[in-house]
């Protein structure tokens, strides 16, 4: 039985090094990216480290439907899927209010419907958020929630939009929102998966070291906050977050589902926590 892998956001950052770690434990690995160059540079790396997968990079934006049936059938054809990590995604210095959301959350959801067919016992997916929702969301309106958990629905970004009111638009309010879908996806996902034996969880980076993260903290000084206020002292590495998510798709966890674990040194603790 050849085993499949998919790692979206494969070209750099926490999802290059989330498809090395993949690569010594599927049979095949897809790596997928929407950047081409990116893409081809992180699959060199990809390439070099593994001792066990054939890797095949798969140029992708993961809002194009029939981009994600192409990347279904493909894995279909290869054998049986194993391990999903979907680390691709968008933060608000990137983009609008609208594309954030469709990115990061629409995306997210048509991922999964796309490979929910090919589900079966041991299969695990990991999905990214944040712990944006966590530090930036005091209050949650239900409607809001409703809005947030029909991401496939035709007016998804005007509900949104009405349930949130004008200040969705500012991206990086957006991405809380967004974020926040992530995880209460997953937590349906979980109930959808589970009669077959498969599992999906989220995780909840904090300040990474990435060239996203870096990006970020450039506009975004209240960044550097969050680390001094980190008890460890530190941003966070790719790698580090990179393990937990092979963690999580490893048979270790397979009891382990629908939840988010949070990486990210403890901030979220000192902020919002009784410390």
């Amino acid at each position: 039985m050849t085993t499949v892998g998919i790692a979206t956001g494969a070209g750099r950052g926490m999802g290059l090094s989330c498809a090395c770690r993949l690569a010594d434990a599927v049979d095949h690995l897809l790596l997928v990216d929407r950047d081409e160059a990116t893409l081809a540079a992180g699959s060199e790396e990809v390439v070099s480290k593994s001792r066990r997968a054939v890797v095949e990079p798969v140029v992708l934006d993961v809002t194009d439907r029939d981009g994600l049936a192409r990347l279904a059938q493909r894995s279909e054809a290869l054998g049986t899927l194993r391990s999903i990590s979907h680390a691709a995604g968008i933060s608000p210095t990137m983009a609008d209010w609208k594309r954030v959301l469709t990115v990061d959350l629409v995306g997210t959801a048509m991922l999964a419907e796309a490979l929910r067919p090919l589900a079966t016992t041991g299969t695990a997916m990991v999905c990214f958020a944040s712990m944006a929702p966590r530090l930036g969301i005091t209050h949650v309106a239900p409607e809001v929630d409703a809005a947030l958990d029909a991401p496939l629905d035709d007016r998804f970004l005007d509900r949104v939009r009405e349930a949130v009111g004008a200040e969705i638009e500012n991206a990086g309010i957006a991405y809380s929102w967004a974020k926040r879908g992530v995880i209460r996806f997953v937590q349906q996902e979980a109930v959808r998966l589970g009669p077959v034996g498969a599992r999906v969880c989220s995780v909840s980076p904090g300040i990474i070291d990435t060239p996203q993260g870096r990006q970020e903290a450039e506009s975004h000084p209240f960044m550097d906050v969050l680390v001094q206020r980190t008890p460890l002292g530190r941003v966070g590495t790719s790698d580090e977050v990179a393990a937990v998510v092979a963690f999580l798709l490893s048979d270790e966890a397979r009891f382990v589902s629908g939840v988010d674990v949070l990486v990210d040194g403890g901030v979220v603790a000192a902020m919002v926590g009784p410390a």
